[in-house]
């Protein structure tokens, strides 16, 4: 990225001239911290065009970063540079006037004002920096146009919340500061009400923290740091809750409107239209991103049609109230947290605040519920994309359902109903949090409170809490028993069996999962969670030495996902099958399985699904001969672990691919080389190691044939050959779902 240099004189050469003319760029008497790469960019756009708009939120730096720009251009402009600062203008006729003022003109002739400007601009090469147009926007951006038209040598340099849209301006978008940024601000200005101050080690983290919790708005930051005359960094965070009463206090001979972070926001708040401070009330009930259909959902109803909240919507992200986002999930928007405070304040005013807190409760578990049935098709992965971006307001709506005793039961049905995202897009430490919290309320044992159970028990399961699951699990069972509620029992079972293989009690798993999948065949049901009970019977067959019967399942797995379109279980039918392959001697064939084992986990975050697939990885690895890398993809593993639950579940069997891996690769290359590979391994975050295994290889030539290379034949440990026919599928045969 190109950077500005400062052509500007010293200040402190007594040579250099003093500048008092009217209209001049203010001398700057802090210093002017980061945005490099900001000042960059506007200065780019004025290469461009003639017009161009800085806009944000109140206090979020536009008029400093237009003087900076200015003043690092000033040179370029052969009849300088001036400024007109237009937010005490408030009668739009007096508008000219104000800018006859800022260029040091006297014309006592009866001439209208435009045209003694027009005059004076026509022949001259100038830039006009116009700050805080926007409650004049209209008359200015008239005024603008005219003049660029008239006046060929003119170029105008704008900041305000909104852009005047006329032909050929260019927006430039000012988001708040980068986290360094606002870091490096915030010491700096700190350091004004105490000098030499730096933060300690111990007060780092809680600065970052007050930076970001202030949406890195400069001028909350600058309030802020003046707090510290009296406030430790801690005492300013705890206070931040009210964060208008606390950000007071600004500099004399600022503007009016940035005395206090309140009168900030207050300014552009005034200029809003009753629509518009309505529609911004209310979007306060959002946490995070929203979309327009959420948007127009909640926010629409009285005073407020749904099919006007679009144009609305546009109106407060031209004036920069929201902020407009493009992400994995589509078109997305966002009120800072500052700006959201204020509008929530003028929500609970209304009296409106519950109402639409509940509407706001009721969307997102609607969306919940769409998106569990949309798990099982070809768009998982938006699914997962869409959970990622509405997480902070799924949050927000089980804390709403949690508030009062009559809606718990809603918290909990959110609260199951995301077990797809809790397992399947690695979230099991916040998917315990919530269905643990949930169940703290004393609830009736209806289908929501079920659902939670089993679902708690197989998270727990997952994180290799046994005797958390086995609570969960029994509780479920035999209050769905006593309620005669089938498809909870069904799940009850099938959860108890997955609970039986981690504890490597793998005849009780595989007579538990015979009975779910039968259970699940009676009421009808199909989706992820029933592949998964017929993946995990065929893991509970091959650990018991019957490879070929688990290929068979897994192989009719991998057709049913491949008829609707799901990668999540398919990801744990080719693990199952990747493991079959290596144990009957085929390595490559494990290694292409587990390469797109990998790579689905990688699309919806899977941790589990990837710590497994390296740690089997590895092993395919050091018998094809390179046991150096294996020792690093272990290490890889053993990185991840701690971020999902109990290593390889305590499990034997899950773990006796990594008791493998270590005695070979600990034999070929000696306890040093092998604990080094460990610690390589160890440094690799979970996409670097991703990365790292689908880019590898040993060199070692594949190998086919039956127990070469250190893996034993089909049996497995402590297992024993039984007849392929007593390995059905549980399904009746091949038979479809």
């Amino acid at each position: 990225m190109r950077r500005l240099q400062d052509p500007r004189p010293n200040p402190d050469d007594p040579d250099a001239r003093p500048v008092a003319a009217p209209g001049a760029l203010p001398a700057e008497l802090t210093r002017f911290v980061g945005r490099d790469d900001e000042l960059a960019e506007v200065d780019g756009l004025l290469e461009e065009s003639r017009l161009v708009t800085v806009a944000g939120v109140a206090g979020v730096g536009k008029t400093r970063c237009v003087i900076r720009v200015a003043a690092l251009r000033e040179k370029r402009y052969c009849d300088g540079v001036l400024l007109a600062e237009l937010s005490t203008v408030r009668d739009a006729g007096l508008l000219e006037h104000a800018l006859i003022d800022a260029l040091g003109l006297a014309d006592h002739t009866s001439r209208p004002p435009r045209a003694v400007l027009v005059e004076h601009l026509r022949e001259r090469r100038t830039l006009l920096v116009i700050d805080g147009f926007e409650h004049l926007v209209d008359a200015c951006a008239d005024l603008v146009t005219d003049l660029l038209r008239r006046a060929p040598g003119l170029q105008v340099l704008a900041a305000g919340r909104c852009p005047l849209r006329v032909d050929g301006e260019r927006t430039y978008p000012l988001a708040p500061m980068s986290d360094g940024d606002a870091v490096e601000l915030f010491t700096e200005r700190a350091r004004g009400v105490r000098p030499g101050w730096e933060p300690a080690t111990d007060e780092r983290s809680a600065v970052l923290e007050l930076c970001r919790r202030l949406d890195g708005i400069p001028l909350a930051l600058e309030l802020a740091a003046g707090r510290l005359r009296a406030l430790s960094v801690e005492q300013v965070l705890l206070r931040l809750d009210d964060r208008f009463r606390l950000l007071t206090g600004g500099r004399r001979g600022a503007p009016p409107r940035h005395q206090t972070l309140r009168t900030a926001i207050g300014w552009s708040h005034e200029l809003c239209t009753p629509e518009q401070r309505l529609l911004w009330a209310r979007l306060s009930v959002f946490a995070g991103q929203f979309d327009l259909e959420a948007a127009e959902y909640i926010c629409g109803g009285a005073d407020l049609p749904a099919d006007a909240v679009l144009d609305v919507l546009d109106e407060l992200i031209a004036q920069s109230v929201v902020e407009r986002e493009d992400g994995p999930a589509g078109a997305r928007y966002r009120l800072l947290d500052t700006v959201s405070d204020y509008g929530a304040q003028w929500l609970a005013a209304t009296g409106d605040a519950q109402r639409l807190r509940r509407r706001h409760r009721d969307w997102f578990l609607g969306l919940a519920t769409w998106c569990e049935l949309d798990w099982f098709s070809p768009r998982q992965a938006e699914v997962a994309a869409r959970i990622d971006s509405e997480l902070p307001n799924l949050r927000r709506a089980m804390e709403c359902s949690m508030e009062s005793p009559d809606e718990v039961h809603l918290a909990q049905h959110l609260a199951g109903t995301l077990w797809f995202y809790w397992t399947g897009c690695g979230r099991l430490s916040e998917g315990r949090h919530w269905l643990d919290h949930v169940l703290e309320e004393p609830t009736p044992h209806d289908a929501a409170r079920l659902k939670v159970l089993w679902v708690l028990g197989y998270v727990a399961v997952l994180q290799g809490d046994a005797v958390g699951a086995i609570s969960a699990l029994q509780e479920c069972r035999e209050e769905a028993e006593r309620r005669g509620d089938a498809t909870a029992l069904a799940y009850a079972v099938h959860r108890t069996g997955c609970l039986a293989i981690v504890t490597d009690d793998l005849e009780r798993a595989e007579e538990l999962l015979r009975e779910a999948l039968g259970r699940y065949r009676e009421v009808g049901e199909l989706n992820s969670n029933v592949l998964m009970a017929q993946v995990e019977l065929a893991m509970a067959v091959a650990f018991l030495g019957d490879t070929d019967a688990a290929a068979v399942i897994c192989d009719e797995v991998r057709e049913v996902c491949e008829d609707h379109g799901e990668r999540w279980a398919l990801t744990y039918a080719l693990y199952v099958l990747a493991y079959a392959a290596l144990r009957r001697g085929r390595p490559a064939r494990a290694r292409q399985m587990l390469g797109e084992c990998l790579t689905i986990g990688r699309t919806f975050n899977d941790l589990l699904g990837t710590v497994l697939s390296l740690e089997l990885l590895a092993l395919v690895t050091a018998v094809e001969g390179d046991a150096g890398e294996a020792a690093v993809l272990q290490g890889a593993a053993e990185g991840i672990w701690p971020s999902v639950g109990l290593q390889l579940f305590g499990s034997a069997f899950y773990g006796r691919p990594r008791v493998e891996c270590e005695e070979q690769a600990r034999r070929e290359l000696g306890n040093a080389a092998y604990e080094e590979g460990l610690r390589v391994g160890r440094r690799l975050d979970p996409a670097a190691a991703v990365d790292r295994a689908l880019a590898g290889g040993g060199p070692g030539a594949p190998v086919d044939a039956p127990g070469v290379g250190g893996v034993p034949a089909p049996g497995g440990p402590g297992g024993t050959r039984r007849p392929a026919a007593s390995r059905m599928t549980g399904r009746g045969g091949p038979e479809r779902w």
